[in-house]
Formats: structure tokens, C-alpha cells, sequence
């Protein structure tokens, strides 16, 4: 559990470290802090008072490595005075710590009015009253035992290990978001958000070839509780490795990936050409990510975001033309801060706006990108798309990726029945090394294991794979996307953007999708 100290100083019991804010306290902050702002002369004031838990589990082979608790609590007060943002934070969470900080804030932005530039033109958005919203749980992570989570990562470094398994190390990441965001629009919003991330890597070594391979867990960081790690029989998914959609047996994957690793010591290297791509979810949401997400996000379209991984090649005119073909038909493309077991599911965005669902590629049509309150009057939009975050109290929200998921397919199709219309392709499964460039357009994408596809059937494990392609060329190859009986979610929890950087948690969602004709390199490093 979480040591902490009580307002005066004093240790508070473990057990009740975890014990949500309470949100009458809050209210009664927020409320000095708003009117504060306000009779400093601002127009628009938020604020966030946030409590952010984590915990890391760190092992490798028969011993534990690490195991840390951190909590940092504070509040970030956002406002726009003289027509212009301004923002301050502080961990004095008292009255006088608010009024303090409120005052900075507009000192702030009454500063930045003075360098000119158009004033901020913030999307109407209608106060909710008091409401709150909590991650659907089953298990809450941080009350399971600090040793019942380690004796599972001990057991899974175990198997690892009786299968031949020259290193092995598996964590086990925890994050619990409390936060409370109130604003002059009327809203006072309480939220309680969850997150796991349990993972793994096997090495083995061949010492006579000089060569060693990894495998990484198939698992995905998502919005959940501790029963993620409590797999469901009837979710079990048969084929080349074993699979769930909505929970995650972490021992069933480690046996499977020290088999694996060693198959990949024997693997034939790629020969280079044109291959059938049949992309697993546990792969396709990082190409989703990075080709799909980050083109959509509107700062980088307009060019805000551009020194931290670059600009967008889909600019407005190409959305203005009502028809820029982004992909193949089969390409159907959503923005969804709603998905339950995400990890971009929240109630109510970081500027107290409902999150929602909209079409980001329709048909394969650019139809829509991510918007958030100052932004949505530069493409027409009435309202927010609720979007915006910031990864702490001391950091100020700005716009972030939601979570964006390919959508399955309308017509019955599984895996199988994919691969058996492929004559020569190959069979991607799991995230690997990853390059675009500063438009999110030209790339190149590597995986876990790569299975050879001849002839409508699979005939064994390669190495040495990556495809290249352009981003409109790749989704426009998109031939098929198995049905949604096969849709699962990956993702990260290290997106990265900004200037000071931020990081945030995202997820991906897609059923296994064919890619035709699709250029695949050998990335063998060649010695001499």
C-alpha cells in the first residue's frame, strides 16, 4: 500500500492511503480557486486537483528487482484572462494555496496578452452540476497483496526458465488516477481511473551461432482492474499462439513465448519482396498509432506540434475536399474516449467535456480529425471532441490522441479463413521496431514473430521481417478486416508529446486485417 502523511504532517495507516478525495473538500477548494481567478479579472478559469498512484513490480529470473509506490498530489489551475491562456500549479492543496496559485494563473495570462496574437475562442460547453465516474472494476489492483503479484511474476519467470529460457524479466505496473476538475462553466467532476500493465521478455541464447532471440509478452496495458489477470475460457482464441480478447493469462504466454524465442534462433531469414500482409491486433494498433492517431491529432495538422515528432501530412485542404481517400473502403477508422477496458476511457475529458465516439476515416474517406475546445471553431465543429489531457496536475491539458481503433469487418470472417486465400504472405504477430518520418507518411514497421503463409496455409516461422511503406499506400492495400468476434485492444502507456514532453495512455483496437502487396525488407545485419 501507499505510506502517506495526513495535512498536519503526521503518518496516515496504509490501509486507508488508498481511500478516494473527498470530493465536498474539493468543491469548497475549487470554488476559492475559481473566484479567485475571477476577481482577478479572468473570464474563464479550471481547475484540477489531482492524487496520481503508481506502482512498479520489477523481477527477473528468481528475483525481485524492485517494488516502488509513488502518489504526488496537487493542482493545476488553467485560465484565460485579456484573451489569452495562462496557467499555474502548486502542492499546496489549502485555501490560501488556491488563491495564490489563481492569481499566478492570471498574472500569467494577462503576461502572455501583452505579445498579442488572436484571442483563445473557446466551444460552448454546458456545465454538468456535481457528477462523477469511475473505471468499471472488478478487482482493484492496488488491494491485491504486494506479495500475490509477485509470487505470479515469480512463477511466470519460472516457467520461462524449466523451458530453456536464458533471462527472463516480468513487471507488473499499476496507475490510479483520482481527479477533480471544476470550472466557471458550472461543472464539478470527480473521477476515479485505472489502469494495468502486466509484461514480460524471454532470451535465449544458441552460444554456437553467437546469436540470441526475445520474446515480449502479447499483452496490452488497458483500463482495467486486476481481473485482466483472470483469463476467461470462453475468450480463449486457438491458432499459432494463445490469445485472449479481454483478459490475459500471463503464464499460458510465457510458456508459449520461451517455445517461441527458440524458434526464432531457427527461423529462416525473409526473403525481400512483395508479401500478403495478415496483421494480428497485437501488431496493427502500433501501425494504427503512429500512421493513423498522430495525422489525425489537429495541432500537428496546423502546425503547433511540430518539433516533437513532427507535423502531419493531412492537412486541412485534404479534409475540406470532402473526398481524400485515406484508405481502401474497408478502412473504417474511430476516435472513442468511451470504449470500456481502454485505456483512454475516462467520463469527462480534462476540460470537463463528455468524452463521445466519432468517425476519424469513413470508408476510407478523411472525414473528421481530433479536436478539443479552442480548437473546434477551426473546423467548423460546435463542441468540443473531448479530448484533451494532461498527465498530472503540474502539467497543463492540451489536445491527445483518444483512443483510435480500426473497426472490424461487417462480413463473417476469421483468421483462418483469411490465410487460407493468401498464396504468399506473412503472418505478423506482436509489436516490434517502428520508424515514420516528421509527416507521419513514409515508414517502416517490425514485429515479434512472423509466421510464412504459402498457399493458403501456414508453412513456418521467419526472421528478419519489416514492411515499408507509405501511409496512404498501406491503408489503401487494406483487402479485408476479420469480424468483430476477433477485435481486441493494444496499446501504450509512453505516448509521447509536447514541449515539455507528456506522456499519456492510449489504446488501439482492430480485428486481424490482409494488406496486399505489401514491400518486406530483410533486416539482417550484415557483418563485414
Amino acid at each position: 500500500m501507499f505510506p502517506g502523511l495526513t495535512a498536519s504532517g503526521n503518518p496516515i495507516d496504509p490501509s486507508q492511503a488508498l481511500a478516494p478525495m473527498d470530493a465536498k473538500i474539493n468543491k469548497q477548494l475549487a470554488d476559492v480557486a475559481l473566484n479567485a481567478a475571477k476577481s482577478k479579472g479572468a473570464s474563464y478559469a479550471d481547475v484540477r486537483i489531482g492524487r496520481y498512484f503508481n506502482q512498479f513490480i520489477i523481477t527477473r529470473e528468481n528475483k525481485v528487482l524492485n517494488v516502488a509506490n509513488t502518489e504526488s498530489f496537487g493542482v493545476g489551475i488553467r485560465v484565460i484572462a485579456n484573451g489569452c491562456w495562462g496557467f499555474a500549479a502548486t502542492n499546496d492543496v489549502t485555501q490560501a494555496g488556491m488563491v495564490k496559485t489563481a492569481e499566478k494563473a492570471v498574472a500569467v495570462a494577462k503576461a502572455n496578452a501583452k505579445i498579442g496574437g488572436a484571442p483563445v475562442e473557446l466551444a460552448p460547453q454546458q456545465g454538468y452540476g456535481e457528477v462523477s465516474w469511475k473505471t468499471p472494476l472488478e478487482k482493484n489492483g492496488f488491494e491485491v497483496p504486494v506479495k500475490e503479484k509477485v509470487d505470479l511474476l515469480l512463477s511466470t519467470n519460472g516457467i520461462a526458465m524449466q523451458g530453456g529460457a536464458n533471462f527472463v524479466n516480468s513487471n507488473l505496473f499499476l496507475v490510479n488516477e483520482q481527479k477533480y476538475f471544476a470550472s466557471t462553466d458550472g461543472s464539478y467532476i470527480d473521477q476515479d481511473v485505472h489502469r494495468i500493465y502486466p509484461s514480460f521478455v524471454v532470451t535465449k541464447i544458441d552460444p554456437g551461432a553467437g546469436a540470441f532471440e526475445t520474446r515480449r509478452s502479447l499483452s496490452s496495458p488497458v483500463g482495467m482492474g486486476y481481473e485482466y489477470l483472470t483469463p476467461l475460457d470462453s475468450e480463449k482464441v486457438t491458432g499459432v499462439t494463445t490469445r485472449y480478447k479481454k483478459r490475459y493469462d500471463i503464464l499460458e504466454d510465457i510458456k508459449a513465448a520461451t517455445q517461441q524465442a527458440g524458434q526464432k534462433l531457427a527461423a529462416k531469414s525473409v526473403e525481400p519482396g512483395k508479401y500478403d500482409m495478415v496483421l494480428d491486433p497485437s501488431h496493427l494498433w502500433l501501425t494504427i498509432h503512429e500512421s493513423v492517431g498522430h495525422p489525425t491529432e489537429l495541432d500537428r495538422v496546423l502546425g503547433y506540434e511540430a518539433n516533437f515528432a513532427g507535423t502531419s501530412f493531412l492537412t486541412l485542404d485534404k479534409w475540406k475536399s470532402g473526398n481524400f481517400n485515406f484508405g481502401s473502403p474497408q478502412v473504417n477508422i474511430v476516435a472513442d474516449k468511451t470504449q470500456i477496458g481502454s485505456l483512454g476511457a475516462v467520463g469527462y475529458d480534462d476540460e470537463g467535456v463528455k468524452c463521445k465516439k466519432w468517425d476519424l476515416i469513413k470508408d476510407g474517406i478523411l472525414v473528421n480529425y481530433q479536436a478539443i475546445r479552442d480548437q473546434a471553431h477551426i473546423i467548423g465543429l460546435k463542441e468540443s471532441q473531448g479530448c484533451c489531457y494532461s498527465q498530472s496536475w503540474q502539467d497543463v491539458q492540451f489536445q491527445r490522441m483518444p483512443n483510435v481503433s480500426l473497426q472490424p469487418g461487417k462480413t463473417p470472417l476469421s483468421v483462418d479463413d483469411m490465410i487460407k486465400n493468401v498464396e504468399k504472405g506473412i503472418y505478423i504477430i506482436g509489436d516490434g521496431s517502428f520508424s515514420i518520418d516528421q509527416q507521419r507518411y513514409n515508414f517502416q514497421f517490425g514485429g515479434q514473430l512472423f509466421y510464412e503463409i504459402k498457399d493458403g496455409k501456414i508453412v513456418g516461422m521467419l526472421n528478419d521481417v519489416a514492411y515499408q511503406a507509405n501511409t496512404r499506400e498501406f491503408w489503401n492495400s487494406c483487402a479485408q478486416v476479420c469480424d468483430e468476434r476477433d477485435y481486441r485492444l493494444g496499446g501504450a502507456f509512453n505516448d509521447g508529446k509536447g514541449q515539455p514532453s507528456q506522456s499519456s495512455a492510449v489504446s488501439h483496437g482492430a480485428s486481424t486485417a490482409l494488406f496486399k502487396g505489401v514491400n518486406v525488407i530483410n533486416t539482417k545485419r550484415k557483418i563485414g
